[in-house]
């Protein structure tokens, strides 16, 4: 019966436990390469200032340093041997990981670390008689093989501490099934392949008290580690040694001299890592205990409070993970966990919710690429149920009629059970969760139904989060790719002005040089220009300048520059005439000289385009004074023509990017960027227009200092 608070499978999911020393990692991955000699052990251990400290107290000692003198690494490892090198980094890895466990620090662990160390000595010497390649794999097991009842310990404290230090057999498997609903066995394979070691090793610490006869055909590692573990755990037993060495091929009559062979390598061993055995033999190892069975009113009421903590766990959990890939995986894991489901698939909905397909990252190809139809011809039971219904369903082999989706999933997943647990968020279901189970634990899945649930909940709520964050990535990266494209068409079409001023003035450079005149003021216009597209181009990395303040702009200035580079660059027919007025009063506003002169150069282009192409006519450019708009004094300039005026449809899109009547790629912009540069210099724009003519009004801030800045000459310019 399901117990209080006792379901560490639950807790282990939270468990901070340690994780596998970098250094045995490495070491690990050298021996499963065979590509592990001096140079490669000397190196790995040079990276662990830990290890080397360890390494050359050991050759410093006794056993090995015969001179007075100091010696070094590379000595020292000469010294030890490979061998003696591969046993103490093996051992002090994973003792430092035994103490690394929540609660080792306060619990006696001398009979544990003995026991431990003997499975190691003993596995080693069980694989070199039966002529196992890899020894250290072999060690290292022996040394893993009861790491579950530290794993328990850490996770259960309160409920474990006693059955720690039980004698270590048959019936205390049965009691920590009974209370913890998992064995040491089965805490310790978990805890192994969570560090992800591509080995039989989880499977030899996983089955190490499987009777003799259902391993007579398994691996060799597993047989190997049983029989340490009955040698360093059940010496005495003398028929349960026999069946052990019988598994490996080996005379009964070898154990008693390999048992002693192991004591004397055990001492040696504790004293260079610096473990103190003293009394371990001492320690009481009393038969395992069950507490008595809870009321199961108290029992139900504590199982739904420690539900409801789990959710909360899960939720924070899922929340941490970056990406749906992450995610999905973390969801996979703790299902399995949780609810002790042999494996997991999960499948979302496609896009336009008519299939479900295996999920981005699936552990197989296959699942990868599956899919189940969600339609009207859906079978009642079944994953496209769970999904259709939006309920839970539960599935087995036997006793019903199972759809081909269904037999497949089952054969993927390698059970004969499974659950469909919908992924329900909102108002919408985002796929299924499937677990493989045996078909005997369905029964008790479905007594955990509503936590099942709850965890369906938690983890449709963080999909459905990851899902909309990578919608909003991909339409960030579209709205900045899209900015950045409308961009380069605004730049595109504001170089062509200062190019085609350039072009023309060009012409006039080569006029003026083969009749030998001066040619100073078309150089300065042209070097004026080429600035101007660096600074168009420039624009583009969008980096601003530092902030200066306002600064005074005198219109007047600006508006005779863009009149000299329209009158000397040869760019207005003799049918047009530019004419300027501008007053005595209100010349400064505040702004940059450029914006404006990038505004005046595109209005004044259009508008000459716009007289040459109807016969000729007459443009002006006027300073009308200080205006009041808004409670903010601005100063009004306008650009006028009297040509035929704009078309009704130009007008009603008039400052919006459209596409013109003019050749090119970039045409239809130009007013549009007009009126984002007024808008940069704080000003306002309008435009009246008729069979009269056009007339461009621009308000722009008038400098708040004026009146303290020393007058400036007023001019008019004559027709040109």
């Amino acid at each position: 019966m399901h117990q209080p608070d006792q379901d560490i499978r639950n807790r282990l999911l939270i468990a901070r436990l340690p994780a596998m020393p970098q250094i045995l990692v490495k070491l690990i991955g050298h021996l499963q390469a065979d590509d592990l000699g001096m140079p490669e052990l000397a190196a790995l251990i040079a990276n662990d200032a830990g290890m080397t400290g360890k390494l050359l107290a050991v050759a410093s000692s006794s056993a090995y340093h015969r001179s007075g003198r100091g010696v070094n690494l590379e000595q020292s490892l000469v010294a030890l041997g490979t061998d003696m090198i591969k046993t103490l980094v093996i051992s002090d890895s994973v003792f430092q990981t035994f103490n690394s466990f929540p609660h080792s620090g306060s619990t006696d662990l001398r009979a544990f670390w003995k026991r431990s160390l003997g499975a190691a000595v003993l596995a080693r010497d069980i694989a070199r008689r039966i002529d196992y390649p890899h020894l250290e794999e072999a060690y290292l097991a022996g040394l893993l093989h009861n790491v579950g009842r530290l794993a328990l310990l850490a996770t259960a404290p309160k409920e474990y501490a006693y059955n720690f230090t039980a004698l270590d057999d048959e019936d205390l498997c049965a009691v920590e099934q009974r209370t913890l609903q998992i064995t040491h066995a089965e805490a310790g394979a978990w805890l192994v392949e969570r560090w992800q070691l591509d080995s039989f090793l989880a499977d030899a610490v996983l089955y190490h008290h499987e009777s003799s006869e259902r391993l007579e055909s398994a691996h060799p590692l597993i047989r190997i580690v049983r029989l340490a573990h009955l040698m360093s755990h059940h010496p005495d037993d003398a028929a349960a040694l026999g069946d052990g060495a019988a598994l490996c091929g080996l005379d009964a009559r070898e154990l008693g001299a390999m048992l002693a062979s192991a004591a004397r390598q055990v001492d040696k061993a504790a004293i260079h890592l610096g473990i103190d055995l003293a009394g371990a033999d001492d320690i009481p190892t009393p038969p395992a205990y069950a507490a008595p069975l809870a009321d199961p009113v108290q029992q139900r009421l504590q199982d739904e409070v420690r539900n409801l903590v789990l959710v909360s766990e899960v939720g924070q959990t899922f929340a941490r993970q970056q990406g749906e890939s992450d995610l999905l995986e973390s969801m996979t894991r703790s299902a399995r966990i949780l609810f002790d489901f042999d494996n997991t698939v999960i499948l979302l909905e496609n896009p336009t919710g008519q299939m479900l397909v295996g999920a981005p990252g699936a552990s197989t190809q296959r699942i990868a690429e599956f899919a189940i139809p969600l339609n009207k011809a859906a079978r009642e039971e079944g994953v496209a149920h769970a999904a259709l219904a939006r309920r839970l369903v539960y599935v087995r082999r036997e006793g019903q009629p199972l759809g081909l989706a269904e037999e497949q999933l089952l054969r993927m997943l390698g059970t004969d059970g499974m659950v469909c647990l919908p992924l329900v968020a909102g108002n919408r279901c985002l796929g299924v969760m499937v677990g493989g189970v045996a078909a005997w634990q369905l029964a008790a899945c479905q007594k955990r139904e509503r936590f099942l649930q709850s965890f369906g909940t938690q983890a449709a709520t963080a999909l459905e989060n990851a899902i909309a964050e990578r919608g909003n990535a991909r339409r960030q990266i579209a709205s900045v790719a899209e900015e950045y494209r409308e961009a380069s068409r605004r730049v595109v079409h504001e170089v062509n002005n200062p190019l085609s001023i350039i072009k023309n003035y060009l012409s006039v450079l080569d006029s003026k040089l083969a009749r030998q005149e001066p040619v100073a003021t078309e150089m300065s216009v042209l070097n004026e220009e080429i600035d101007r597209v660096g600074q168009l181009i420039g624009s583009l990395a969008e980096v601003k300048p530092l902030d200066t303040g306002p600064r005074p702009l005198d219109v007047t200035k600006v508006v005779d520059d863009v009149v000299r580079l329209f009158r000397a660059g040869q760019f207005v027919p003799a049918s047009v005439q530019i004419a300027t007025t501008m007053g005595e009063e209100a010349r400064l506003v505040e702004g940059d000289a450029d914006l404006l002169k990038q505004i005046l150069v595109n209005l004044v282009k259009n508008a000459v385009e716009a007289l040459a192409g109807s016969g000729g006519g007459r443009i002006e450019i006027v300073n009308r004074g200080a205006v009041h708009r808004e409670r903010t004094l601005y100063v009004e300039l306008a650009v006028l023509d009297n040509g035929p005026g704009l078309a009704p449809e130009v007008m009603a899109n008039l400052f919006s990017p459209v596409r013109s009547t003019k050749d090119g790629a970039h045409r239809g912009l130009g007013l549009s960027i007009v009126h984002g540069l007024v808008r940069k210099l704080n000003g306002q724009i309008a435009c009246r227009s008729g069979r009269g003519g056009t007339a461009f009004e621009i308000l722009l801030p008038a400098w708040s200092g004026a009146s303290a800045a020393p007058a400036l000459p007023a001019r008019a310019l004559g027709s040109v």
